[in-house]
């Protein structure tokens, strides 16, 4: 992507690099992606915010309705909405019309507890033998209050599934608002819940937005939708051919015929700074004896 976050087209394949640990592979193949997607809402819904302020459930409902309204007629979308625990209240539907009916059962919390590592794990684990291109859009505070997993855990879970995460933070405004009248420990607890957010997006291949205003919305769908519509998909067999189930680290890189960074311009002519985002890597096989 530019520096704007907009998906740069036209690349060359042949100077796209992978490494796995540091080893360059041999790339069989660069594509664009078109294949319809398989996207799961997770959506947060407790009493520790939607039940006590009523734009943190206009905001959710907002967020989620719009988000749908990006997607093709023949991408399926599920939402899961959590508290204590994940609950499905559509699975995997091309009908808008489940769709807002599940967005008419967010009424009232039922907890305070916002288990958000349990729930997002839960959806990635369910979704990793999906075929194709898939994602989950999480929808939250980032703040997790009590979680059978650690966030340690939930890092290495997501990884091993392989599914991206397009996080978007709730009551970004709210917070700002609210902040010199917080104490050390809740400003922490906010920060600390922002920074797992762009580590689960980054460490995944997806993207973390923390919008302040309703203005923000559109062009956040669009990038959410360019990310997971326009994306160059690098087929390679590993030569690492070990089936020793451990943690194969990614990088991909844009280089020239020297294998120096490859310099991209603009239509005319401009230096681009350019992002590449990709997953962090994968879980090898594990042979069973």
């Amino acid at each position: 992507m530019d520096n704007h976050g907009q998906f740069i087209r036209g690349i060359p394949p042949a100077t796209f690099r992978v490494l796995e640990d540091n080893v360059p592979q041999q790339v069989r193949k660069v594509e664009l992606g078109v294949a319809p997607m398989t996207i799961a809402m997770v959506v947060e819904f407790s009493q520790k915010f939607q039940g006590l302020y009523t734009y943190a459930w206009f905001q959710t409902q907002q967020l989620v309705w719009g988000f749908t309204q990006t997607l093709n007629k023949d991408d399926y979308c599920a939402i899961i909405a959590y508290d204590i625990k994940p609950e499905i209240l559509t699975d995997f539907t091309t009908d808008r019309s489940k769709i807002q009916e599940a967005l008419s059962r967010l009424t009232i919390p039922a907890w305070r507890e916002a288990n958000m590592f349990d729930a997002v794990t839960d959806t990635a684990d369910r979704m990793k033998d999906i075929e194709g291109r898939k994602a989950i859009l999480l929808i939250t505070s980032g703040i997790d209050t009590f979680s059978k997993i650690t966030y340690d855990t939930a890092r290495k879970k997501l990884q091993e599934a392989g599914v991206p995460i397009y996080s978007i933070s709730l009551l970004g405004l709210q917070r700002e608002l609210a902040d010199a009248y917080m104490g050390p420990i809740q400003r922490m607890d906010f920060l600390q819940a922002d920074n797992e957010l762009r580590t689960f997006a980054r460490e995944t291949g997806g993207a973390a937005y923390f919008p302040k205003f309703e203005g923000e919305y559109p062009q956040m769908f669009q990038q959410i939708r360019q990310a997971l519509r326009d994306q160059y998909v690098i087929t390679y067999t590993p030569s690492n051919i070990k089936r020793d189930g451990t943690f194969r680290k990614i990088k991909v890189e844009l280089v020239n015929s020297e294998g120096k960074p490859l310099p991209v311009k603009d239509e005319k002519g401009k230096p681009i700074k350019y992002t590449i985002v990709a997953k962090s890597g994968y879980t090898a096989p594990h042979e069973v004896e």
